[in-house]
């Protein structure tokens, strides 16, 4: 796959390029089915590749993105990605008509708060049941643990996590996580705040990819912490939200294959705005064998340069994906 261009006329988050694979480029067998691994002590069999969900609102139809769904849950890829806030509540919107019709069943849910008050939290789940037209979401996570205090503001007294207790005593969440790309020194604090707070997550994202190996790495400093703890990993922006592929420094097939290979992943999340860009990920998830260790290594030595300061991995560097920050009253509201 070449890189994407700069220029694309639609852009991600953060203005990073979206994806450009024509449809029927990777042909994938009828009968194909993703492969699966345990998450965590969950005991649940989730697809090793999973589907990102703002790209899901990228789309200008929406039938693209309901048939982008569908194509992934028919051949197995079960772990479903959303946020409350992404595309202002689009991307959970299309989620939701997509999971019509016995869909639902097939799903292993998942999607994110911002809310940092029990309240606020609380809101935004409704507002969340309601857009993916379910009664229960398998898993809800915390979404961008970035900032220092965090991890206090959401353990603390009518905070984030006692919402979310309530919720999954009441059977509206199976199970809680959290997420973030700023720093692994603040995922350490969270896991360690939830510690001490007698609490256990059962899911932690993070971004996993060849550059992060090399600088403030989640997977050096992060993913041993959760293997040990019980906790189910899921990786993310296995290729930069696309800034990866426009350094040069790796092509899409070698970020899947490099990510997915890394000991103790669960789920690689995937962004997938176009059929085309989702055939590539369900021909490497159907098909996937891990990355042997010295192809691994080259790998990594050939990617050091870019990696070097951050350059390419934004969302450490700088506040271009800190949706929170730019809008900090989704921390206290359930406004978009």
């Amino acid at each position: 796959m070449a890189a994407a261009s700069s220029g694309a006329k639609e852009k991600q988050a953060g203005d990073a390029p979206t994806g450009n694979v024509p449809e029927g480029k990777y042909q994938v067998a009828a009968g194909a089915r993703m492969k699966t691994r345990k998450l965590g002590r969950t005991g649940v069999e989730v697809s090793i590749l999973g589907l990102g969900g703002y790209h899901l609102g990228l789309p200008k139809d929406e039938q693209e993105s309901l048939r982008i769904v569908r194509t992934a849950l028919d051949h197995g890829m079960n772990f479903m990605d959303n946020c409350w806030d992404y595309n202002e509540g689009k991307s959970e919107e299309r989620m939701g008509k997509a999971l019509r019709d016995g869909y639902r069943q097939k799903a292993f849910l998942m999607t994110k708060l911002d809310g940092r008050t029990a309240q606020s939290a609380r809101d935004q789940l409704e507002q969340s049941l309601q857009r993916l037209q379910t009664e229960m979401i398998d898993l809800v996570q915390i979404h961008e643990v970035i900032r220092d205090d965090d991890p206090e503001r959401c353990f603390a007294k009518g905070g984030t996590i006692e919402a979310l207790l309530a919720a999954r005593k009441a059977g509206k969440l199976r199970f809680i996580g959290f997420t973030g790309h700023k720093d692994p020194r603040i995922h350490r604090h969270m896991i360690e705040t939830a510690k001490s707070n007698g609490f256990h997550f059962d899911t932690v994202q993070m971004p996993v990819n060849v550059l992060d190996a090399h600088y403030r790495s989640f997977e050096k400093e992060i993913i041993p912490l959760a293997q040990k703890e019980g906790i189910g990993i899921l990786g993310m922006k296995s290729m930069g939200a696309g800034l990866i592929l426009e350094s040069g420094a790796a092509s899409a097939l070698e970020c899947l294959r490099y990510a997915m290979s890394v000991p103790g992943i669960g789920v690689t999340i995937t962004g997938c705005d176009s059929i085309g860009v989702l055939e590539q990920a369900l021909w490497v998830g159907t098909s996937f064998v891990p990355m042997p260790d010295d192809e691994r290594q080259k790998l990594l030595s050939r990617t050091a340069p870019q990696a070097q300061n951050g350059k390419w991995e934004k969302f450490k560097t700088t506040g271009t994906f800190d949706g929170t920050e730019q809008h900090r009253q989704w921390l206290t509201t359930a406004q978009l």
